[in-house]
């Protein structure tokens, strides 16, 4: 059962709070920019992502405050200079973050009340955060004022003309070391998440490669009450079916050929036993084993 809300009868601040409640975990840009007098500011937002590489294409959003209608300081001096550096947020530095976020009077350096060391840019007027890995020097292309009212977003565009990652985050193929980088996102209310430790787990793209789909399981595979929506994801994202040499060699195997021919154990009872075994090889990350012998099942 679900409760509805239709977006147009209930409050901003109510489908605010389902927003940022289901839309997460959300990574945060910790912008900064400055005012036509060169005054530096800090602040983090949520409403945040990447959107392209060609031009390098990153936006976020200063929305207008929903209690007050007023804009934020950043908002304003991205008007005045329309450069940003957006910095990411670690975990170790989350709750100087969070201190930046506070309602400072306009002209407040945040570098300062929050304790970060400001570094100098090379293409933007901006600084840069010492104490973040990642660092993307923008200019901004375009500013959409979405709405006039409170929460109304106001997206500024941004074209990313440098980037500077810290040199021991970086693989040797040039990927960043996502173990180790210890990124957070934001959640709903007060919470956050930290992408670290148990919380990381990888899941193989098909991207170019074909994948048979859950469709195409046996129908006791795919209805099976013992396995979960993801344990039959990964049974899909199988390139092929199996083929009747790999199915001989998996029946050959002894506990399975024992509970396949078993004399007293039901077609049922079988069929389930099996599906436990297939259970057991995904948590192993034995995916193609697992397929096989679940096809084994409804032969």
């Amino acid at each position: 059962m679900y409760k509805s809300f239709d977006s147009s009868e209930i409050t901003p601040s109510a489908i605010h709070r389902l927003i940022v409640g289901a839309i997460a975990p959300r990574p945060i840009a910790f912008a900064s920019t400055l005012d036509a007098r060169g005054r530096p500011n800090l602040a983090p937002f949520s409403f945040f992502n990447a959107f392209g590489v060609n031009p390098t294409t990153i936006i976020f959003s200063p929305a207008r405050r929903g209690r007050d209608n007023t804009t934020k300081h950043t908002f304003e001096n991205l008007k005045e200079v329309p450069e940003v550096v957006i910095n990411a947020v670690t975990y170790s530095m989350v709750e100087q973050v969070s201190l930046a976020s506070a309602e400072f009077p306009q002209g407040t350096n945040e570098f300062e009340k929050a304790g970060f060391t400001p570094l100098k840019a090379e293409k933007v007027k901006p600084f840069r955060v010492k104490e973040s890995p990642v660092h993307w020097e923008c200019k901004v292309r375009q500013i959409i004022e979405t709405g006039s009212g409170g929460g109304a977003a106001n997206l500024i565009i941004c074209e990313v003309l440098m980037v500077h990652v810290q040199a021991d985050l970086l693989t040797d193929d040039g990927n960043i070391n996502t173990a180790q980088i210890d990124l957070v996102g934001r959640m709903g209310t007060d919470y956050y998440v930290r992408a670290h430790g148990n919380a990381l787990f990888e899941v193989e793209k098909p991207y170019q490669k074909p994948a048979i789909g859950i469709d195409a399981l046996p129908f006791s595979l795919k209805n099976s009450p013992l396995l979960t929506g993801n344990e039959l994801g990964k049974l899909g994202s199988a390139e092929t079916e199996p083929l009747p040499a790999e199915m001989d060699e998996v029946r050959a195997i002894a506990q399975v050929s024992e509970v396949l021919n078993h004399p007293l154990l039901t077609r049922e009872a079988k069929v389930e036993k099996i599906h436990i075994m297939v259970r057991d090889l995904l948590q192993q990350g034995d995916k193609r084993k697992a397929l096989i012998l679940g096809w084994l099942a409804d032969t």
